[in-house]
């Protein structure tokens, strides 16, 4: 069994000297000890994923705070679940957690519950931004690269007889683009 430990810092000029101390303390060598500075919203942190790579079956996946791991609820048992998969155990130090004990794995349901409720509130949340905007007359989305005067332009080069191709390389837009300004225009006729 042994003992991998991930700490991290948000900036440069935050010093990794505590959580490193504190990974010695709990046993931790310092070659398992993977660290990096970095921001937790950064999703691609070189160094936790190396670790999360070398743990094997009956190691203890080691961070002295859960948010030195994970930027939500939902981000944190993703992590776990991938340790558990590959029969890790993971321990926070500083919140006395360990998903190796009866109440660690407890206290980790509770977590997925919060996850979930998380999730559902934000998906609420965003279902709610979204029907205000609409009912504010916003237009939602990227906007159309296929401009009224790009469509009445590509109408015209295929009046000409030009192919897709060489109306695609005239305009500069995508197949589907110039065919969906083909059929607006198609659409508009027949109303």
């Amino acid at each position: 069994m042994t003992l991998v430990a991930y700490i991290r810092v948000s900036s440069i000029g935050q010093s990794l000297e505590v959580q490193r101390d504190k990974m010695l303390e709990a046993g931790v060598a310092p070659e398992h000890i993977y660290e990096e500075k970095r921001s937790g919203v950064d999703t691609n942190r070189p160094a936790l994923k190396e670790a999360l790579k070398f743990v094997r079956r009956g190691d203890t996946f080691v961070v002295t705070k859960i948010d030195r791991l994970a930027r939500s609820a939902s981000d944190l048992l993703s992590i776990v679940k991938e340790l558990q998969s590959k029969g890790v155990a993971f321990r926070v130090l500083d919140q006395s957690f360990d998903t190796a004990t009866p109440a660690g794995r407890a206290m980790m349901q509770m977590l997925a519950v919060f996850a979930e409720f998380e999730t559902a509130i934000r998906s609420e949340r965003q279902m709610d931004g979204i029907a205000k905007a609409k009912a504010d007359g916003k237009q939602l989305g990227r906007k159309p690269k296929a401009t009224p005067d790009v469509e009445a332009r590509i109408r015209e080069l295929r009046s000409q007889g030009l192919m897709i191709r060489e109306i695609m390389h005239k305009v500069g837009l995508s197949k589907a683009s110039v065919y969906r300004a083909l059929a607006n225009n198609s659409a508009a006729s027949q109303s």
